[in-house]
C-alpha cells in the first residue's frame, strides 16, 4: 500500500491495456530538456544495440571534443559502433552562430543522409535538435531525412531546444528536465564526458 509522502514525486497509474512485443524497426526517438542526460540516454541505447550485436552510428553536431568517453571506446566496440563528430570543441554562441558552425552542421547532415544508406540498426543524432533550433541547419531537411528511415534503422535525436515538428514527428518522446543540481558545476570523467 502507497502512503502519502513529500518524497514520492509521481506514482504511474495502473495500465489497463496490454502491450505488443513487436519487432519492427524504423522508430524515432526524441530526448530534449533542460535536464542533463540526453545524449546518456542516447549512449544507452547504443550501449544496448551494439550489445545485441547491431550497427551503430552515432553523428554528433555541435560536438568536437575527443576526448570524451563515447569518442574514445569507438576503437574498442568498432565496427559494430561509429561516431563522427561535426562541431568545434569550443563552445557554439546559440544566438550568434558562425558560419563555420553552420558549414559543419549541414556536413553532419549530409553524412547523416549518407550514413542511412547503409541500413545501420541505429542512427543516433546527437545535439540535431539544437542545431535545428538555432538555425544550423534547416528543421525541414531534418524532417526529410526523418521521412526517408529505411525499415531496417530506429533514429535517435537529441537536443536541449527543438522544433515543435520534431516532437509532432517523433514516435517516442521523452522531456527531461533539470529537478535539481549542484550550485557548482561539477564534471567528472567517465560521468559528465
Amino acid at each position: 500500500m502507497l502512503r502519502s509522502s513529500q518524497n514520492i514525486l509521481a506514482v504511474a497509474p495502473r495500465e489497463s491495456a496490454r502491450f505488443r512485443v513487436v519487432h519492427e524497426m524504423g522508430c524515432i526517438y526524441l530526448y530534449h530538456g533542460t535536464g542533463g542526460g540526453k545524449t546518456t540516454s542516447a549512449l544507452g541505447l547504443a550501449l544496448r544495440s551494439v550489445g545485441q550485436g547491431n550497427k551503430v552510428i552515432i553523428v554528433q553536431f555541435m560536438k568536437g571534443r575527443r576526448d570524451i568517453g563515447e569518442f574514445m571506446v569507438s576503437s574498442r566496440l568498432s565496427p559494430d559502433y561509429e561516431i563522427h563528430q561535426f562541431g568545434r570543441e569550443g563552445w557554439i554562441d546559440l544566438e550568434c552562430p558562425s558560419e563555420e558552425d553552420r558549414r559543419r552542421a549541414q556536413e553532419g547532415l549530409a553524412f547523416a543522409k549518407k550514413a542511412l544508406n547503409s541500413k545501420p540498426n541505429l542512427l543516433i543524432l546527437d545535439e540535431i535538435g539544437l542545431a535545428a533550433y538555432v538555425n544550423l541547419i534547416r528543421t525541414s531537411d531534418v524532417l526529410e531525412l526523418l521521412n526517408n528511415i529505411p525499415d531496417e534503422t530506429d533514429i535517435v535525436i537529441t537536443g536541449r531546444w527543438v522544433p515543435g515538428e520534431f516532437v509532432e514527428r517523433a514516435d517516442f518522446v521523452n522531456e527531461i528536465t533539470d529537478v535539481k543540481h549542484p550550485s557548482e558545476i561539477l564534471t567528472r570523467k567517465g560521468i559528465h564526458y
